[in-house]
């Protein structure tokens, strides 16, 4: 991305980080449902996109999950909806938003709908949630109700489109959110369906992304206009947060490496590759005496929902997800990351390790590799630029109960 074509801003020295969000010039009514929610001080994101999102900009916002920026486009979101002027519904005809907000999975789109509905009700807007694996019909009674922002997937927003239900040639607000997860999972034709509906009619686009390269490059350069880029962190940042071990361990006793981490550790969130392996492992977990449940496309979406929901309460101490099911998850208070199959890259390690050390916070981060494992785990750390030794480890080393504290690199060759 040239700098002749986006405004950079890569840094916050010149950002007051502690500022609340009526000095940010969110609406009253806004700042008020905040406060009751005990929210006062914006993030780095937020201090640094919702300004000129409220002065109408289009905004790239590059920021990992769990930074805050749900807020940092949902505010200016709904303030500038609330502020247009509404549509009416014909009778019988397509619900017409004036606000979208374009994301991934179903889980991310009921994690957005919950923080912005209450907020958009504030002042008197109507937030409905559509997605995939949810039934449909359910989402066109809600949609006929009323309807000023929409949050969605892209297939069913294209869905509800070809049905005659929905109309998005009136938007004046565009977010896309976690865009480079939706060109990983091959969404780009659905988002550049919205964008060509829309390019006569005057909107603004807030794009949110962990990258900006690829896909989204060409994206922002054919349908943005003179946008400005904000960046809170970089990868290296990120990293530094997380405590890694890469273990390597063996195949008969990797279930039992896993189950005493797992004891060990509290709140985890294990990847692995495929559906079937999910469901493998915790069926193993629970042999072992672990509480865990799996999440992925193939399960029903209130199976989804229930597991997602007893994580966040702490009523279910593991999860174990495929990548696509986790991408966008926003689960405070994730005490370690556990890669039990290989992440396909070192872009896929940090998504996934991004689940813990979030907003600030420090998370374990481990690695479990078979021999034939390591070289490719030594290629991701050394384009994380990741020091870290590869540990042989059994399921009765002491040092699996205290990762957080455990540090390899002290430790002799000979220990």
């Amino acid at each position: 991305m040239s700098s002749e074509t986006i405004e950079t801003s890569t840094s916050l020295d010149s950002y007051d980080t502690k500022k609340t969000f009526a000095e940010l010039g969110v609406a009253p009514e806004l700042v008020a449902t905040l406060t009751r929610q005990g929210i006062t001080t914006a993030f780095p994101i937020q201090v640094m996109t919702i300004h000129d999102a409220l002065a109408g900009r289009d905004v790239c916002g590059k920021a990992k999950t769990g930074s805050g920026k749900t807020l940092g486009f949902g505010l200016p979101l709904l303030q500038r909806v609330a502020a247009g002027t509404s549509f009416v519904r014909a009778e019988g005809g397509p619900a017409r938003p004036r606000g979208l907000v374009l994301l991934p999975t179903r889980e991310l789109a009921v994690q957005v709908h919950e923080v912005l509905e209450p907020l958009g009700a504030a002042l008197g807007l109507h937030v409905n949630a559509v997605y995939g694996g949810a039934d449909i019909e359910r989402q066109v009674k809600s949609l006929r109700k009323g309807c000023d922002v929409i949050i969605a997937t892209p297939g069913r927003l294209i869905d509800l489109g070809d049905r005659g239900e929905l109309n998005v040639e009136n938007l004046d607000v565009l977010v896309l959110d976690e865009a480079d997860r939706m060109a990983d999972m091959g969404f780009m034709p659905q988002v550049e369906w919205v964008l060509r509906r829309i390019a006569e009619h005057p909107h603004q686009t807030l794009l949110f992304s962990a990258t900006l390269d690829g896909a989204i490059d060409r994206l922002v350069k054919r349908y943005l206009t003179d946008p400005v880029f904000h960046e809170v962190a970089s990868d290296t940042q990120t990293v530094s947060l997380m405590v890694h071990h890469f273990l390597n361990v063996h195949q008969m006793d990797r279930i039992k490496v896993a189950a005493t981490i797992c004891n060990s550790m509290g709140k985890t969130i294990i990847f692995c590759r495929t559906k079937r392996g999910a469901d493998r492992l915790v069926e193993q977990l629970q042999k072992e005496g672990v509480d865990a449940a799996a999440i992925h496309g193939d399960l029903r979406q209130s199976q989804r929902e229930k597991a997602l929901a007893d994580f966040g309460a702490d009523k279910l101490p593991v999860l174990v997800a495929t990548d696509v099911a986790a991408r966008g998850l926003h689960i405070d208070g994730v005490d370690c990351v556990m890669h039990f199959d290989p992440p396909e890259d070192h872009k896929a390690y940090l998504h996934r390790s991004g689940r813990t050390a979030r907003a600030g916070s420090t998370g374990v981060v481990v690695s479990l590799l078979l021999w034939n494992q390591i070289i490719e785990a030594e290629v991701i750390m050394r384009r994380l630029a990741l020091k870290r030794p590869v540990v042989e480890v059994f399921s009765n080393d002491p040092r699996l109960k205290d990762l957080a504290n455990w540090d390899p690199t002290a430790e002799s060759p000979a220990s």
